[in-house]
């Protein structure tokens, strides 16, 4: 079983319930999932040991929030390079922030990305059935680029 992280900035709690959907998808997908606040992790060390990574963040004022913007700078240390990843994230607008997270560990990082690209939803579809499935179905897409 591998591991999967997926960290997230949420302001509303919409972001924060997308990455506890996509948890669920990448546990269906048979791997185990760590669902934390960008907050709790205060350094590169602290994103050692996973083999796939998922960032999360909401878009505000079609941008991603500065403190996701910080902890882009400290992953950027964490050797991520290889690794499979995944970025989401909530709008209620222009949804620009997954695309600039999922860029960055893309090209910056030199992650092996999701081939769904970034995953946004608008608020009110985050608590519907449809936004669940859709959720779980982009967390088992990166667990199934992990393999067995």
């Amino acid at each position: 079983m591998k591991r999967v992280l997926i960290a997230y900035f949420s302001l509303t709690g919409k972001t924060r319930a997308m990455a506890e959907y996509v948890a669920e998808g990448v546990r269906i997908s048979g791997h185990d999932a760590e669902v934390r606040r960008i907050a709790e992790i205060g350094s590169e060390k602290d994103l050692e040991g996973y083999d796939g990574y998922i960032f999360g963040c909401p878009t505000y004022h079609r941008d991603m929030t500065d403190n996701m913007k910080t902890f882009l700078f400290l992953a950027r240390n964490a050797g991520l390079a290889g690794r499979a990843g995944g970025a989401f994230g909530s709008h209620t607008h222009s949804g620009d922030a997954p695309g600039y997270i999922f860029d960055t560990m893309e090209h910056v990082f030199k992650m092996d990305m999701v081939s769904l690209g970034p995953f946004l939803l608008k608020e009110h579809i985050v608590d519907t059935d449809e936004g669940l499935r859709a959720c779980q179905q982009y967390g088992r897409a990166v667990g199934e680029m992990l393999g067995t």
